[in-house]
């Protein structure tokens, strides 16, 4: 994602290994030849910084000890262009990705789990097999490949962070899991809406106090902190309620990992720009009344997460939707304009490498940024429909 809300909220990449052997380019990138990665436990390589768009090969092997994940990102280093994962140590495997021309980042991710690491630019100059040129069934095919690689991973760096912040709260040291509440919580907000399909994962994960039913069990987030920014007459968890909560959280988001990396796991593109305007709704829905974050007050940190992800999704099918003729094109124009605006207002309210406290925020301050989420929520609720309406 370019701009203030990737600056204000970007992910944290390791930027060793994965580098180019041959960095300034070479034939493996610009004859159709199969560009060959090396993958090892610390280090990996791949055979050239270059690629002719169009369908790209690369022959990827596992050096390593551990299965590791090969990605392409695109170039805000969220989305996901093209993703190999479950390569097994010793195994070598093939794989194309169709790449339009533009700059991305070749990524590993050691164990499937956490941030992708050892990022290294990549370019892609112009050739005669230009994915745009490939079709709609091809460009939807892709945009589901792409997105659903987002998902991914953000289901594993939610799970590695997730253990790291129930470790620290399970051990009382409740300065380092305040500072990685918000944090984590981003990762799953980017992708609530997949969350949602999964029956019991989201109330487990991330119900709120108010929406409790009589009688029903409270874990996930939101119980953890109320513990961490504890009001007055709420008495914390001890020792061992503190680690059954933790615990239950771990392995909430374990399970929810475990979903989106089954074998039979898989989106639509109905689904992606659905999920687009389902985020949106979320903000205007908890967000912006400040009743998401009751106690800790990080609403515009999931706020920014909120439109992140929704983002994502949009431009994940942008290609698919300047397809549409006119209606298409005007859409797409109208949505860019929006995401930069809200983006931009978010980008004021950026505090360190977070956002400032919503109870910061004035009467008139919160009421700008609910026009901006109505301004951008209204032709988002109309993709689906310019999307699918094309495609029959």
């Amino acid at each position: 994602m370019a701009g203030a809300l990737a600056g204000t909220a970007a992910l944290a990449f390791a930027l060793t290994g994965c580098v180019p052997n041959n960095p300034g380019g070479g034939s493996a990138g610009t004859t159709g030849a199969a560009i060959p990665v090396t993958l090892h436990d610390e280090k990996n390589t791949v055979g050239t910084a270059t690629a002719r768009s169009g369908p790209v090969t690369f022959q990827v092997t596992n050096k390593g000890t551990d299965v590791n994940e090969f990605e392409v990102l695109a170039s805000d280093k969220l989305r996901i262009a093209g993703e190999k994962d479950n390569i097994g140590p010793g195994t070598t495997v093939n794989y194309v990705v169709q790449l339009t021309e533009g700059r991305y980042f070749t990524a590993c991710k050691k164990g499937m789990v956490g941030s992708p690491t050892s990022l290294a630019a990549f370019s892609v100059t112009k050739g005669s097999g230009d994915a745009k040129a490939a079709g709609e069934t091809k460009q939807i095919q892709q945009a589901v490949t792409n997105y659903t690689g987002y998902v991914k991973d953000q289901a594993g760096q939610l799970l590695s962070a997730t253990q790291t912040f129930a470790a620290a709260y399970e051990a009382g040291d409740d300065t380092a899991a305040r500072a990685q509440y918000p944090a984590a919580r981003q990762h799953y907000e980017r992708i609530e809406p997949t969350a949602e399909q999964f029956g019991d994962i989201d109330p487990a994960l991330d119900l709120r106090e108010a929406d409790l039913e009589q009688g029903q069990s409270w874990t996930g987030w939101h119980r953890i902190e109320k513990d961490l920014w504890a009001p007055a007459g709420h008495v914390p968890s001890n020792a061992a309620d503190r680690k059954r909560l933790g615990d239950r959280l771990v392995s909430d988001t374990q399970r929810l990992y475990d979903l989106v990396y089954a074998k039979g796991f898989s989106l639509t593109l109905d689904q992606i720009s659905n999920g687009a305007s389902s985020l949106m709704e979320e903000v205007a829905g908890s967000k912006i009344t400040g009743e998401e974050e009751t106690f800790s007050h990080s609403d515009l940190w999931d706020f920014a997460a909120n439109v992140e992800g929704a983002q994502v999704a949009y431009e994940t099918v942008r290609d698919v939707l300047v397809e549409k003729g006119d209606a298409g094109k005007a859409m797409a124009k109208k949505l860019d304009a929006e995401f930069a605006a809200i983006g931009k207002l978010l980008s004021r309210y950026a505090s360190g490498e977070g956002y400032a406290s919503y109870t910061q925020l004035s009467t008139a301050q919160v009421k700008e940024l609910s026009d901006k989420v109505n301004a951008l929520s209204e032709p988002l609720s109309q993709l689906t429909s310019i999307l699918v309406k094309s495609r029959r």
